[in-house]
């Protein structure tokens, strides 16, 4: 009888007081809309370390892999069998916006969810090999424009993805359609900086994160960045594309979602986590090592941004044949 007593003491001390045991907190989940690896792990990963080293959860969230459709499988589920999760994210991406934008997440659009908070914020580039003969974006433009097969692009992905619209929108400043545009994809972004190092591929349009890994081989040059202005970091040296003349800007923002029907107190309690993290100058360590940069985006902010940003991507999408 000892014996069982001192087992159940550390679960349930309470008892010896006359008190009912409370059942421990179910971890927090936050859901991988694809397999191990790659970006949407990388945040949930980032998530749930700086959630818990902030003191915002009291046990590390429980990461849920759920592949599928680059995000719909994911997404459908949360809005037709778990909606009402309170302790449920989902992480997201740029690119999930402009699938949502091309029809690709099914019936459901950017209003059947909720959007919680953003942990930061990447970019798109446009880079080239070190020695290569186009020393600014102008320069590439005009070689599109006087040759478009003389400039091959070359980005993780396939056809109608965000790499390609960077692609598409650059040629479209030379003058030249995206059905005329030159563009070989590759399984990731690392596998186009090797076909650029390579000689295959004249030009790689992707994300400013991965490109900063690249520039300690010296082997590419970073025509532009684009953004709003200047990176800070290792990129301050890089200008725009607006600097340069050409109106292109892709943000491409990493954060969650969570279901339709959770209660307003449990998903303003969220909001408030990832607003405390933006606080924070821990988090703001983490999340440089992830090569993000800072957001104010949470809360009724970033469902804004959202709504907005599916709209106009799904304009994109029209003008370049990717949807009817």
């Amino acid at each position: 009888m000892r014996f069982v007593l001192a087992a159940l003491r550390p679960a349930c001390a309470a008892l010896a007081l006359g008190a009912a045991c409370a059942p421990a907190a179910a971890a927090p989940e936050c859901i991988v809309p694809a397999k191990p690896g790659g970006g949407f792990d990388l945040t949930c990963k980032l998530a749930q370390r700086a959630l818990l080293e902030a003191g915002l959860t009291e046990q590390p969230m429980r990461l849920v892999h759920m592949p599928g459709g680059i995000g719909a499988v994911a997404y459908n589920s949360m809005v037709a069998q778990r909606p009402a999760e309170p302790d449920t994210i989902v992480a997201f991406s740029g690119g999930s916006l402009l699938a949502l934008a091309e029809g690709k997440f099914g019936k459901y659009g950017p209003a059947d969810v909720r959007w919680v908070g953003a942990l930061g914020v990447d970019y798109g580039m446009i880079a080239v090999r070190a020695d290569s003969p186009y020393r600014n974006l102008k320069d590439l433009v005009t070689a599109l424009g006087s040759d478009p097969d003389q400039v091959l692009f070359g980005a993780g992905g396939t056809i109608g993805n965000q790499d390609w619209i960077k692609a598409a929108l650059l040629a479209r400043q030379a003058g030249v359609g995206y059905k005329r545009m030159r563009f070989v994809g590759f399984e990731g972004g690392g596998e186009a900086f090797t076909a650029l190092a390579a000689g295959h591929v004249q030009a790689v349009s992707g994300d400013a994160s991965e490109a900063a890994l690249q520039l300690g081989t010296g082997g590419i040059r970073i025509l532009a960045v684009l953004a709003e202005q200047r990176l800070p970091g290792r990129l301050a040296g890089v200008p725009t594309a607006r600097e340069q003349g050409y109106d292109i800007t892709w943000p491409i923002v990493r954060g969650f979602y969570m279901g339709p029907k959770v209660p307003q107190a449990d998903y303003q309690r969220w909001a408030s986590r990832f607003e405390r993290l933006q606080a924070s100058p821990a988090f703001a360590r983490l999340r440089a090592e992830q090569g993000l940069f800072p957001t104010a985006l949470g809360g009724a902010a970033l469902d804004a941004y959202v709504k907005s940003t599916v709209q106009r991507y799904g304009a994109l999408a029209k003008e370049f044949g990717l949807v009817r």
